[in-house]
């Protein structure tokens, strides 16, 4: 019984520490795709030409690396395009990853000489984003705010580890802000979701094993939230796959040039 404990706490604590990387089905369905997808693609493209420098934001244990795919694909599509890994690879205080990024934006600000940024985040990145606009000055420097698998009301994976004996989260201080309830998102989502004037989009999948519930992904008070299967039922996304996968990009291409957002399932 022992045994069967410590083996299930160390799968547990596997799972939320080092992201699974998603497996890409290949699609099975047409997309509805409208007369206007390739004008809407054009579009986007030529947003980018004069569009915000955009700082990818990764998440707990996002190393620089495992984010360059996505920070290709938008340096193709003519972005300016910076990483940004979270001190200590996110595992102090949110609060303190928060006020890193802030300094790290008007440095950015400042090289560019832009006055607004947009933001991609994923995973942990989302709730470190949404601390610096809500509370440290980001909602007069960010434009667009993308999150992608963040837990932004918590996830039962985080609260699981105390229930197999683990205590609390191993005493990482970023799981323990990621519980359902914890004080941390008690005052995260206090009031307005989504205060200022930037525009918000959340992006979700079904297949995302460490956001659970998986709607508690989504925000409210003015915020486009996507779920990749409410268009594309059978494409399999997981919770790293949502900075690789094709379909999820064109969401986040579609969202930062401010087009109407319509996936393409056959993206790669």
């Amino acid at each position: 019984m022992l045994l069967r404990t410590v083996l299930a706490a160390t799968t547990a604590l596997a799972a939320l520490l080092v992201p699974a990387t998603a497996a890409h089905a290949a699609p099975q369905r047409a997309a509805a795709i409208s007369a206007d997808t390739t004008t809407t693609a054009d579009a986007a493209t030529l947003a980018a030409a004069g569009a915000d420098p955009v700082i990818v934001v990764g998440g707990l244990i996002g190393v620089s690396i495992a984010y360059e795919p996505i920070a290709a694909r938008l340096r193709a599509d003519g972005y300016r395009v910076s990483i940004y890994q979270l001190p200590n690879l996110g595992f102090g205080d949110i609060r303190e990853s928060a006020r890193a990024l802030a300094s790290y934006v008007d440095q950015v600000r400042a090289a560019t000489g832009a006055s607004k940024v947009d933001l991609v985040t994923h995973s942990e990145g989302g709730l470190v984003s949404r601390w610096y606009v809500k509370f440290l000055g980001g909602a007069d420097k960010v434009d667009h705010y993308i999150s992608l698998g963040s837990p932004q009301y918590g996830t039962y994976v985080a609260n699981i580890i105390n229930l197999v004996g683990l205590g609390s989260c191993v005493g990482i201080v970023a799981c323990q802000q990621m519980t359902i309830g914890s004080t941390f998102l008690g005052d995260l989502n206090a009031g307005d979701d989504t205060p200022g004037a930037v525009r918000w989009t959340t992006v979700r999948s079904w297949q995302d094993e460490l956001v659970r519930p998986v709607d508690n992904a989504r925000l409210a008070d003015g915020v486009t939230n996507v779920l990749v299967q409410g268009w594309c039922p059978l494409r399999v996304v997981g919770h790293l796959g949502l900075v690789l996968d094709g379909t999820t990009y064109t969401i986040v291409r579609q969202a930062l040039a401010d087009a109407p957002i319509w996936p393409n399932c056959f993206a790669l």
